[in-house]
């Protein structure tokens, strides 16, 4: 604790506070850093010379000359100023190096290699000052004690490597590649950065959890895959011809054999084509789609394929090149089940990792902050009662001067000098009455005026006016297209200089009303008036000729911007527009750190594979690493997903002969996780962290109107701390179980339990009474209800026999479950049928099952219908949505029945809508009930994001129109760009092949997905927000050249930032808000139900699982030989010896591959009789171990699969 500032820690500053200041310096030294620290005059990473450890390498004192200038010199603000500037540097410097094919070069790329010398002097100079100042690595704040300095460390090393072998003439590429490190220490230097980045690496261990469920999961599929599919992608079409060895069909593809009943047959081809694996046989042998990287040959390819059909790309393919294979349809049950289990399930586990992570950290780092302002709040309070004092006294000797001054001046001069200057100063004092009169006239008018014209601007009236501009210049801009007329062309100028000459007035008015600093306080004014300012400055140089019109008129579509004006008077969108802005923040430090990752891995990706897609039967592909540009543009096109792993086939081709074939996979996939399942994760993360945040602040905010009417548990217990206690305390358990009853007023919730009004308060107000739920369990909500008090089809009275009947079956226990699994058995059914031959015997017979299933739903909708009635009084059966929906299914079978010879298509639609039958399981089913609610009220509630991001996907729209429309356009034949020239008839040559020309005619021919008009836009741009294919319209607009003109290849790489932007706005931040809106929705209705009960949710669930807990069961057999054989069973040893087991057969599954010789499969055969007959005989003394009791062997998940697996091999 430091002392306050009216003691004295040292004692008297006699002979015994001298001594004590001798002998405590090190105390001392603490106590003041300490002190600087807590006055935040000194910063936690920053340590002050004096308190430095006290020797360096074992050798240099504080007092030793050289280390104490190394100190000054890495403590000053200016040194670590010019390292920065230095690693910025050295990323321009790798920037720019041009790699070429082999061991091509140019000028430019040695002078850069000779600047990288300076930069490893540099870097090494940095390395010592800082161990010989620090301390290198024994002690506290030692150099190597720190990350950032480690990593500094390493590539300081590799560098000073690089250079020593390089001058001993040996190859350094991969030594260099580390170089692209260098811009890490960004991260360091970079404050805004430390909330994302400390909450991803935070969040390393739990993801570390979830990767190795991802291996395992891989692995299972792999080794599965490998068992069934080893050798199958090989088999491809070949043509008997004279020659003694057949010819590979051309563009070979997997093929099946004849017998099969689906799959692609060779006699497609032709009757000389044949299906055949030429293995050991005479004849080119078909490696496989993509080069054979897509197959299961062996394991670690079959590992690549299952990890390349989890992100979902390119798995289509993949399984239709399997299915041809087989020529089967069994196949898609693996890679369906695939999909399910790995893409949905298990890589989606990684949002939730992140997602808590970052709420978590940026909680952490709101409470740093709030801690500091409340100290600075402090700190300044203590110097206001500190100064207060002297204010005061200095207040009191003003006043006392004052009064003396008041007095001398009294006695000095007498009334008659004052009565004898009265008449001179007459004539001044009505002049300057006069005109003080008139100033002030003109100050109220001013006022009166501004007043009218603010209220004016802040007037609805106004608002509509400046709301309905908006809208006319948004038509204007609309009705730009492609081939338009000249009147158009003046039309739109014209209208574009009245609508910058009325936004103008618009601001000089509310400048001269409001006055400047007013005007730019607000974040609309600002953006008005810079939108105005540039329209005038295109108008100006327009209009002058200095500049092109259509380089600058995309700043008018930034004038759409101001429709968000609606968020004055419209709370639900000014709600999620603050939202948003709030998210900005962390979305910038997200970018950044985007950004940094981006450059770090299109430096090294140059480093790795620049020069190296020049493939001789192939042209070189858009997506490479020969530049900085196109290398951030392939960086990117990988995290989003699209292509990512054709750029990897890329680069394993460039490497085919080499050994780092398989080492560059590693590269791509490390590319792909974090940038991909990471950090575009991050920006979910964000999105569902700001909707809980404010949606926390709005139910806080709605919550304290009910507080103030309603006995709240905080009111009471403040009541019960000021009061005495007169009644004993009440069980700590009863208080948490009270429940609180808040009126209704949200009218969402109100609509909510309109639409989907169910007896829910029946079932709480039955919990609340006590009763058991245990025998309503299996009754769905609808059966659970009493019968209404209403006559039905007003002949059935509620004490009517047959109705009471009629009620009692219905309220059955196993009368929902019946219906349930008729439900799912006709929905099975129905998918069953054969749509090709309508009547097949197989349509037939399921066509008499159809009868009886509508039969039993009819019997179903009547009991329902005449115990609860029909729909003319309170819990009627048509009172319910989802009892309206299996009226309309069975009602719609029935009609189909009666028409179903009439040959009219309306009973063709009948017929169709009887898909709608399995949504009849959703009111049997709890869960899918709640998940369908929530379903419906997000998306009742989400037409706001709806309309924030189509008014800024119509702005990119507009934008788009104003740069591509008209130049999509190219010719069949790539020699011709104008459409003059592409006529008549050109000569192709497929493959880059000779012997085979063919004569093509020329055509002028428009993109599918194109910029010509607003609509087409919008549908070009909705293509792109999906990621599909977006990166062919990339190079499609890199290189548009002038409207009506052919394509040339990269002329114009700028307009890559207007796909770059669009992505990061729509795709990476409004849509991820799309989707933890719908996230959020489903968390806070989930937690609907307990909104009245005090328990939180751990409370609950502890209460649950005691109320759920059961005592374990544990068999002990008698007989003693049983009893030894249990022992041995139920040990811990026996179960590690299992493992170790099932590990070997796992790496013995491992290890088959493709053309392996007989040996190897006749030793791969012996372990697998080996483990068969391990895992047999544990099965066997589990069985006696527990006397062949069922229920113990079944009792645990583990023991199921495991006698599944046993079945299986068996």
């Amino acid at each position: 604790m430091i002392p306050s500032a009216g003691q004295n820690p040292w004692g008297t500053p006699g002979a015994g506070g001298n001594a004590f200041l001798q002998s405590n310096k090190p105390l001392i030294a603490d106590l003041a850093l300490a002190a600087l620290k807590e006055r935040g005059e000194v910063k936690k990473k920053k340590i002050c010379p004096q308190f430095r450890t006290d020797r360096s390498l074992c050798l240099m004192t504080k007092k030793n000359p050289l280390r104490r200038v190394c100190i000054c010199i890495v403590d000053a603000r200016p040194f670590e100023y010019f390292i920065l500037a230095t690693i910025l540097c050295n990323c321009l410097a790798l920037a720019f190096n041009h790699p070429y094919p082999g061991e091509d070069s140019n000028a430019v790329n040695q002078v850069l290699e000779k600047i990288e010398l300076a930069f490893v002097i540099i870097f090494t100079t940095e390395s010592a000052l800082k161990i010989v100042a620090y301390g290198f690595v024994l002690h506290q704040d030692a150099y190597l004690r720190n990350f950032w300095n480690v990593l500094d460390f390493s590539i300081v090393l590799i560098g000073l490597s690089s250079k020593a072998l390089e001058n001993m003439n040996i190859d350094v590429k991969a030594l260099r590649a580390f170089r692209v490190l260098r811009p890490l220490r960004l991260l360091s230097g970079l404050p805004s950065l430390q909330v994302v980045l400390n909450s991803i690496i935070t969040a390393m261990v739990p993801l570390l959890h979830i990767a190795l469920l991802v291996v395992f999961v891989i692995i299972v599929y792999a080794i599965v895959g490998l068992e069934l599919f080893q050798s199958k992608l090989h088999l491809t079409c070949y043509k008997n011809s004279s020659h003694k060895t057949p010819e590979m069909m051309p563009n070979p593809r997997p093929c099946t054999f004849e017998t099969s009943s689906m799959g692609f047959k060779c006699s497609e081809l032709g009757p000389d084509y044949f299906c055949a694996d030429m293995y050991g046989k005479e004849g080119e042998r078909y490696t496989g789609p993509e080069g054979g990287i897509v197959s299961f040959d062996n394991f670690l390819y079959s590992m690549l394929t299952v990890f390349v059909c989890i992100t979902m790309e390119g798995w289509t393919s993949t399984g239709y090149y399997v299915s041809d294979a087989i020529g089967s349809w069994w196949p898609w049950i693996y890679f369906v089940t695939l999909i399910l289990l790995g893409s949905f399930f298990v890589m989606n586990l990684v949002l939730g990792v992140l997602s808590g992570e970052f709420s978590k950290e940026k909680e952490k780092i709101d409470r740093t902050l709030l801690f500091r302002k409340e100290r600075q709040e402090k700190r300044e309070q203590q110097d206001y009662l500190g100064y207060k004092e002297w204010i005061e006294l200095a207040e009191e000797l003003s006043d006392s001067e004052g009064d003396d001054k008041e007095s001398e001046d009294l006695e000095s001069g007498g009334g008659d000098g004052i009565i004898e200057e009265e008449p001179a100063m007459h004539v001044e004092e009505v002049v300057k009455t006069h005109c003080h009169s008139t100033f002030r006239r003109l100050r109220k008018f001013r006022k009166r005026t501004r007043r009218a014209v603010i209220a004016f601007i802040n007037s609805r009236q106004c608002f509509a006016l400046i709301i309905i501009l908006v809208f006319l210049n948004t038509v204007v801009l609309t009705t730009e297209h492609h081939n338009q007329p000249e009147w158009l062309d003046e039309f739109q100028d014209f209208a574009n200089v009245v609508f910058v000459t009325l936004f103008t007035m618009e601001m000089v008015i509310k400048m001269a009303a409001s006055g400047f600093s007013d005007y730019f306080s607000k974040l609309f004014n600002r953006f008005d008036f810079f939108v105005v300012i540039f329209s005038i400055l295109e108008l100006v140089f327009v209009k002058s000729g200095l500049l092109n019109p259509m380089g600058v008129s995309v700043l008018r579509c930034a004038r759409l911007l101001r429709i968000f004006k609606l968020t004055q008077y419209w709370e639900s969108l000014r709600s999620l527009v603050g939202k948003l802005l709030k998210s900005v923040r962390s979305v910038a430090s997200l970018l950044l750190l985007l950004s940094i990752f981006i450059l770090i891995c299109s430096l090294l990706g140059m480093q790795l594979f620049g020069g190296r897609f020049n493939f001789i039967a192939h042209e070189k592909p858009r997506a490479n690493f020969d530049g900085i540009l196109q290398a951030m543009l392939t960086v990117f096109q990988i995290l989003t997903g699209e292509d990512w792993n054709e750029v990897m086939y890329h680069g394993m081709r460039a490497y085919e002969n080499s050994p780092w074939y398989g080492v560059v996979v590693i590269y791509f996939i490390f590319l792909f996780i974090c940038g991909n399942y990471i950090l575009l994760n991050v920006f979910l993360a964000i999105a569902v962290d700001n909707l809980n945040e404010d949606d926390d602040e709005d139910e806080e905010g709605n919550g304290d109107a009910p507080k103030k009417q309603n006995d709240t548990p905080e009111l009471t217990e403040t009541a019960e701390k000021t009061t005495p206690p007169t009644e004993e305390p009440e069980n700590e358990i009863t208080k948490m179980m009270k429940i609180k009853h808040y009126e209704r007023t949200d009218t969402e919730e109100q609509t909510y339990e309109e639409m989907f009004a169910e007896d829910d308060d029946a079932e709480e107000e039955a919990d609340l009474d006590g009763k058991d739920g245990d025998d309503q369990k299996d009754m769905s909500p609808q059966d659970s209800r009493t019968m209404p008090p209403h006559s039905a089809f007003f002949i059935f009275a509620d004490t009517n026999k047959f109705r009471i009947f009629c009620h009692n079956v219905v309220c059955f226990s196993h009368f929902g479950n019946v219906v349930l699994v008729c439900i799912l058995v006709s929905s099975i059914l129905l998918a069953a049928e054969d749509p090709l031959h309508a009547n097949s015997p197989r349509n037939r017979i399921l066509n008499m099952f159809d009868y009886f299933f509508t039969s039993v739903f009819t019997v179903e909708i009547t009991l329902k219908m005449i115990s609860y009635g029909f729909v003319l009084h309170e819990g009627a059966f048509c009172r319910s949505v989802f009892n309206l929906l299996d009226l309309i299914v069975v009602c719609v079978a029935l009609v189909s029945f009666v028409l179903q010879n009439q040959t009219i298509s309306a009973v063709k639609i009948l017929r169709v809508l009887r898909v709608l039958r399995p949504l009849r399981a959703i009111n049997r089913a709890k869960g899918l009930k709640h998940v369908v609610q929530c379903m419906v009220i997000a998306i009742k509630s989400i037409g706001n994001i709806v309309l924030v991001t189509f008014l800024l996907e119509f702005m990119f729209a507009v934008i788009g129109v104003q740069l591509f429309k008209g130049k999509f356009y190219s010719c069949t034949d790539i020699s011709k760009h104008v459409e003059e020239d592409c006529k008549g008839h050109f000569i192709e040559y497929k493959d880059m092949s000779l012997e085979n020309p063919i004569l093509s005619e020329r055509e002028w021919k428009n993109a599918d997905f194109n910029f010509d008009n607003v609509p087409n836009a919008l549908l070009t741009l909705f293509a792109v927000s999906t990621f599909e294919g977006w990166p062919s319209l990339l190079y499609r607009s890199i290189d548009s050249n002038t409207e009506d003109h052919g394509p040339i290849t990269n002329y114009r790489p700028i307009v890559a930032f207007f796909y770059i932007t669009f992505i990061i706005v729509i795709p990476f931040f409004m849509i991820n808000i799309f989707v933890g809106f719908v996230i959020v929705t489903f968390q806070k209705e989930g937690e609907a139900e307990y909104k009245n009960c005090e328990l939180n949710k751990n409370q609950r669930k502890c209460i649950e699982y005691a109320l759920k807990a059961r005592p374990r069961r544990r068999y002990i057999p008698k007989g003693h030989l049983q009893f030894k054989i249990w022992s041995v069973v139920v040990s811990k040893k026996f179960e590690i010896l299992i493992f170790i087991f099932i590990f070997i057969n796992t790496v013995a599954l491992m290890l088959k591959y493709d053309k392996q010789g007989k040996f190897e499969a006749r030793i791969l055969d012996s372990f697998n009789y080996f483990f068969t007959a391990v895992f047999t005989v544990e099965f066997v003394l589990r069985l006696s171990a527990f006397s062949f009791r069922v229920s113990f062997i079944f009792h645990c998940i583990y023991n199921e699969l495991k006698i599944l697996f046993l079945g299986t091999i068996m």
